[in-house]
């Protein structure tokens, strides 16, 4: 199966990877954020983490990039989405955590378009039970369309849930430039 039923344990998942990345970015100015389908309470979701490290000023990207891989990841660039580097583990060296819990990391500018899109779109899932459920029934009927195959799925949804998830992010804009006024 593609998807999973909710589980807590992505939460502490995602609570040891950050100590890791805290742990390797100590002295830095930088924020971690868990994002995606696995943030989201009760969300049935692949179980894989999704992780932004977000940086505040240009020159902080290199040292961050430099830290990440003293603990085995390399920078596998923006994958076509500007303002969101990719990073991916090379297992050296190894650890026993990092390797063992899968994960998706992007390190993010503070002003990415895509980090407000991940931050937008998660803040508004846990906060509107309507569209989680209506989001997590897509992805199932995707993932029945895609024969529960990883690759087809992920293409499917990138035809099809963007517009829900466009939607969702500007009710959670509006939300959010009311709560300022």
């Amino acid at each position: 199966m593609i998807l999973e039923k909710y589980s807590s344990n992505w939460i502490t998942d995602f609570t040891a990877i950050k100590l890791e990345f805290d742990n390797a970015l100590s002295g830095l100015t930088y924020t971690i954020e868990h994002v995606g389908s696995t943030a989201v309470s009760n969300l049935d979701a692949k179980p894989i983490i999704d992780i932004d490290i977000i940086y505040y000023e240009q020159p902080d990207f290199e040292k961050i990039k430099a830290r990440l891989a003293r603990i085995g990841y390399y920078h596998n660039g923006n994958q076509g989405i500007e303002d969101r580097d990719v990073f991916k583990r090379n297992g050296f060296p190894s650890d026993s955590l990092l390797d063992t819990i899968q994960h998706h990391l992007y390190v993010c500018p503070v002003n990415s378009k895509a980090l407000e899109r991940h931050i937008l779109s998660r803040n508004f899932l846990r906060k509107n039970d309507w569209a989680r459920i209506k989001y997590q029934q897509m992805k199932y009927e995707l993932a029945e369309k895609a024969n529960q195959d990883r690759k087809v799925y992920a293409a499917l949804k990138e035809l099809t849930v963007n517009d829900f998830i466009d939607s969702i992010i500007a009710e959670e804009r509006q939300t959010q430039n009311s709560d300022l006024a």
